[in-house]
């Protein structure tokens, strides 16, 4: 999962519905599921669900709490209310709610289907799915009827107790205007309804579905079929116009995996948001063996948009390696409402984040300063987080406090950690080898059906490397010690240095120049030193700030306006309309970038050379 942060402040009736007649589920040992994107009423879709024999007085039936690639509680059955259970001859069954997420059915040897309405996330976000508990948006669920469907199958369809290795057989009646994006494969021909077959539940899971007009592009990378689809509510994006770039970086990935991945088939499903009160707020992507949901605004310009997507669908393509391919028992036998976390966030996120950036040296995607760059910002916001809590103690524990605050080091840290293993892989081997191989080998020792103990990660590591590999691991990730991140980069010749990089505008650090009313709506100048933005164009504390460049912004659109002033270069011309001390008065002028010191990392040993280079390039 990669998160993206932005600069924010910010009973039912059953109707009768075409889902057709039981095709003897029971008999078959398979859970068929219908699901009527059709009759939308009250923003609510029905469900419909024929379960295989039960040969209990008793049987639950549950929704996940949660689901692999998360690690949060999102609780997706409280979305879900109207359960209700029927015999053959339709006559109602006992139900008894036991949470947000489970319903006990009884006289359940009698069972034939079940019913119930499922409500969507997407309405109930108040933020970017950070400090709150608002599902993360890639990982939730859409209901525009007739528009769009983000179906992540894991908001809709459930499972009995003790059959999640059963096959499930899902029917999607849809409007014919609308098309499925997936990877996996429809069995029907019909232009309204849509049949996937699974053979477990968890694989049912891991295959999201978005309905929408059509939109995508289609392309093969060595051996791989990839599918773009975007959803655009305005048509201000397109799979055509994003694809180029798409095709140029998965290309590139695959190029970098080499023999590591054998995917035949992967979706990245794109969908905009309005940024209305209703739609997505969570920005950023959900991971899956052969699919990427991604959320991002519609308003983001289309150069960060296509950076945006790069370090997102990157991030998750490269959870093919892990935790897709290698993974724990925790993760194998994923408890969807009684979730073990495993130890090792550090490699699941950790190392992705690593190679999502990693990569893009390697393949000459970007540059060596702009590398190093990125490892300093890791650097800095690790700093910001909890730097002597051990990783494996976090990891294991990341839905509880305090250690559910410090997931973000995942990203951070995490990376770092797999940079550090990376070097001293490189500095024992004479350059020849690096953390990537050590995929390699644990993805043959392990893989796809073969998982790992939590426990003996560490001395397989150590085994499959260099005892030093193993005391960093118990040292810095299992234990509470701060990496000495400059003792490691100086290995291959790297050193500390300094750059003048381009500021925010309207930010720096946590600080805001500029604040809402939220009675009003107006956007103000914030008290305080300013930056040399504001002081050009001569603003001053307590100026509202009514329109700029001839477009009027407010609490509603303030995402916009910072979005947008990403994109604005020293000197471009600008028009500020304001309101000071009551009176209206325009300011015209030019742009001002706020320049700021950053530390980064430069080559600063020429005898280590070929070392860096195959750290960087081998």
């Amino acid at each position: 999962m990669k998160k993206i942060l932005y600069t924010l402040a910010l009973a039912a009736t059953l109707w009768s519905c075409k889902t057709g007649s039981s095709t003897g589920a029971a008999k078959s040992n398979t859970v068929e599921v219908n699901i009527n994107l059709v009759d939308v009423k009250d923003d609510k879709v029905l469900v419909t669900v024929t379960p295989p024999q039960i040969k209990t007085d008793e049987v639950v039936y549950s929704i996940p709490k949660t689901v692999p690639g998360t690690y949060s509680t999102d609780n997706y059955g409280k979305y879900s209310d109207g359960f209700k259970a029927f015999d053959a001859k339709g006559n109602e069954l006992t139900v008894k709610r036991i949470d947000d997420n489970s319903w006990s059915i009884s006289d359940a040897k009698k069972l034939k289907k079940v019913t119930y309405l499922v409500g969507d996330t997407f309405d109930t976000e108040k933020g970017t799915g950070f400090g709150n508990d608002d599902v993360f948006s890639p990982a939730g669920t859409n209901i525009n009827a007739g528009v769009n469907f983000m179906v992540n199958t894991h908001g809709f369809v459930g499972y009995f107790q003790d059959k999640l290795d059963v096959p499930y057989k899902v029917t999607i009646t849809h409007p014919e205007t609308l098309w499925g994006a997936t990877s996996m494969t429809d069995e029907d021909a019909s232009k309204t309804s849509d049949v996937f077959t699974t053979p477990r539940y968890a694989v049912l899971v891991e295959n999201p579905i978005m309905y929408s007009k059509p939109d995508y592009t289609t392309f093969n990378v060595n051996g791989m079929d990839i599918l773009i689809a975007v959803y655009s509510p305005t048509g201000k994006f397109t799979a055509e116009s994003i694809t180029p770039e798409m095709k140029t970086m998965m290309t590139a990935q695959k190029n970098f995996l080499g023999k590591v991945n054998s995917t035949k088939k992967y979706s990245v499903l794109l969908y905009l948001s309005t940024m209305a009160k209703d739609d997505a707020h969570g920005f950023g992507a959900l991971e899956h063996p052969t699919a990427t949901t991604v959320v991002l605004p519609e308003s983001i310009p289309k150069d960060k948009l296509v950076e945006s997507m790069k370090d997102v669908v990157s991030h998750e393509f490269f959870h093919i390696v892990t935790p897709l391919t290698i993974h724990s028992k925790e993760i194998q036998f994923f408890d969807y409402n009684a979730p073990k976390m495993s130890e090792h966030l550090w490699m699941y996120e950790g190392v992705t984040e690593y190679f999502a950036n990693l990569f893009q040296i390697n393949q000459g995607l970007i540059n060596e300063s702009e590398f190093y760059t990125r490892i300093a910002d890791k650097i800095e916001q690790a700093k910001a987080l909890n730097d002597t809590m051990s990783f494996t103690v976090m990891s294991k524990n990341v839905l509880e406090q305090p250690y559910k605050d410090q997931y973000l080091n995942v990203y951070q840290k995490g990376a770092l950690i797999g940079m550090c293993i990376d070097i001293i892989i490189r500095e024992k081997s004479n350059g020849e080898r690096g953390i990537l191989d050590l995929m390699h080998k644990l993805s043959n020792e392990y893989g796809i059906e073969k998982p790992f103990n939590d426990n003996e990660l560490f001395a397989k590591i150590t085994e499959l490397t260099y005892p030093e590999v193993g005391e960093f691991l118990n040292k810095y990730v299992a234990g509470t010690t701060p990496i000495p991140y400059d003792f490691y980069l100086a290995k291959i010749g790297v050193g500390k240095a300094s750059e003048k990089v381009p500021g925010s505008i309207f930010i720096k650090g946590q600080t805001p120049y500029i604040g809402v009313d939220k009675a009003t709506k107006a956007i103000s100048v914030r008290p305080g030193d300013l930056n040399v933005f504001f002081t050009n164009l001569n603003l001053k504390a307590g100026d509202v700030i009514l329109d700029v460049n001839n477009k009027t912004y407010n609490l509603d659109n303030i995402y916009d306006l910072i979005t947008e002033s990403e994109n604005w270069k020293e000197n471009d011309p600008i028009t500020i309309k304001i309101k000071r001390d009551g009176k209206e008065q325009t300011i015209k002028g030019t742009v001002k970038v706020p320049f700021e010191e950053k530390e980064t990392f430069k080559a600063t040993d020429a005898s280590k050379e070929k070392l860096k280079n195959a750290w960087l390039k081998g």
